[in-house]
């Protein structure tokens, strides 16, 4: 089968998520595609000082307006959208992504690894990571920006059957792109990280972001990567199906020549 798929890379404004909002959406309809990847916290923005900043942007699920707002888009443009946002659950903070598909399901993953000073807003999700479907079934399994410091995080989404893996992120390291790479070949599956570009500053705290939002194949080559400062969409096909192939040669599979006996987990 063939598939469509983007990644959005853009710069949202601090605190100004129907603003953003519109933005995104203006850059969406034009795209001809199956699924889209926005950033981490992709209307919101990232720098936050206090609580009630994040209160003022966070949402519930499936209440929120900017979620409903996704929802109605993926439905009108037919195809599927992941993108991260604050979520708020009663009086609890999570950094997290969701998928929302054209027939009206979504999905919400809660960022497992938090980074630096989101471990003074956010809790980190208590639910492992989990495979689910995308437009026309494909699979799909959901990490967030720093996740990808843990080899676990990719490793377990390619266990669980993911054929694409979506990276929400706001990097800030130089490390993740180069890293993503490794990601995908070693898991045999493609990978969409999704950045942001700019610095943000709010007042003493300030963040530069590296851009260099890319599309991998299944054994790591770039199919796209974009600068650190552009904004807009690329777009490429791709054949899921290859992620379903873990054969590295004749008598090498990437998953059945694993010794999990061997191995020191705890």
């Amino acid at each position: 089968m063939k598939y469509i798929v983007s990644v959005l890379q853009y710069k949202p404004q601090f605190l100004k998520p129907d603003e953003n909002f519109a933005r995104l959406k203006d850059m969406i309809i034009q795209l001809d595609s199956d699924l889209v990847v926005l950033p981490e916290l992709a209307l919101s923005g990232y720098v936050f000082t206090d609580k009630e900043e994040l209160n003022q942007v966070a949402e519930s699920i499936p209440g929120g307006s900017i979620f409903g707002a996704m929802r109605e888009l993926s439905a009108k443009q037919n195809l599927s959208i992941c993108y991260g946002f604050p979520e708020k659950d009663g009086d609890t903070y999570y950094n997290s992504s969701a998928l929302v598909n054209p027939d009206g399901t979504y999905f919400v993953y809660r960022k497992i690894h938090l980074f630096f000073r989101e471990k003074i807003f956010f809790s980190s999700g208590e639910d492992p990571f989990f495979v689910c479907p995308a437009k026309n079934g494909i699979k799909i399994g959901m990490m967030i920006c720093f996740d990808w410091q843990f080899p676990e995080s990719a490793r377990s989404l390619a266990l669980k059957g993911a054929q694409i893996i979506c990276h929400p992120s706001n990097l800030v390291l130089p490390w993740c792109q180069d890293a993503m790479k490794i990601r995908s070949l070693e898991n045999r599956v493609y990978s969409i990280t999704s950045n942001r570009t700019g610095t943000e500053i709010n007042g003493e705290q300030s963040e530069y972001f590296t851009g260099g939002s890319q599309i991998l194949g299944t054994k790591g080559e770039i199919l796209i990567r974009m600068n650190d400062t552009e904004e807009g969409i690329y777009s490429v096909e791709i054949d899921p199906a290859l992620a379903d192939n873990k054969q590295v040669t004749d008598f090498n599979n990437a998953f059945g020549d694993r010794r999990p006996s061997m191995y020191f987990l705890p």
